[in-house]
């Protein structure tokens, strides 16, 4: 039997919290577990319940989700947590953060239903970027302007394959991807991102990504 996806919703909005709980409801492998309206709110769901994903809007009052998302990515208690952050624009700033922050990808709100649930399928499975294409245009929008520097963890403990693998995540490449550009298997890549990953203290390929901008390993397109 399939264990079923545990799912938070984060919205200000309660007819935006209305269509996503009909849409994931309807699943029989996932569940709406909680619901909350802002920031402080949902870090008390998410520590009383420990859902596999939050869908975390960013701007809500009080305490906003770029905060939420730190606290709850902070807490060692909750590493198997997800988030994925919901936004009304591609290129938003904010989103960049919270990717930084711990979140391990983000979504339009706009976006077909079918996504939505493909997207929070793969981030409860931990082996997919969501949207990496589009995350990785957003950090490279984003990475050359940041307004806080914060130390990076040194790639000097990783072989070169594993750099060479980052680097490829950070292209947006998934696995199978990665195995075909480097005429390995499948699995001999997703052990070289696993390990990259463990070496660095990444909570998934989303902060892989932002490690292999941050540090210099990649470049933002035009940078």
């Amino acid at each position: 039997m399939t264990a079923v996806i545990r799912v938070v919703l984060a919205d200000d909005q309660a007819l935006v919290r209305a269509g996503f709980r009909a849409l994931l409801d309807a699943q029989d492998d996932i569940e709406v577990v909680g619901e909350a309206s802002d920031g402080d709110e949902v870090v008390r769901l998410v520590r009383r319940l420990a859902p596999d994903v939050v869908l975390m809007d960013i701007r809500m009052p009080g305490t906003d989700g770029l905060t939420a998302t730190r606290t709850i990515a902070g807490d060692d208690r909750l590493a198997g947590v997800r988030i994925v952050i919901l936004t009304t624009f591609e290129l938003d700033e904010y989103v960049f953060e919270a990717i930084r922050s711990g979140a391990s990808g983000f979504l339009v709100k706009d976006t077909e239903p079918v996504e939505l649930l493909r997207a929070v399928r793969a981030v409860a499975r931990g082996d997919a970027l969501l949207s990496p294409s589009v995350t990785r245009r957003l950090i490279g929008e984003f990475a050359t302007r940041t307004r806080e520097a914060r130390p990076v963890p040194a790639l000097d403990v990783l072989t070169d394959r594993e750099r060479e693998v980052m680097a490829l995540v950070a292209e947006g490449l998934t696995n199978d991807e990665i195995a075909e550009r480097l005429y390995v298997s499948p699995m001999t890549a997703k052990t070289h991102v696993s390990r990259a990953m463990v070496k660095l203290g990444a909570r998934d390929r989303a902060q892989l990504v932002v490690f292999a901008y941050e540090s210099g390993l990649v470049r933002p397109t035009g940078a």
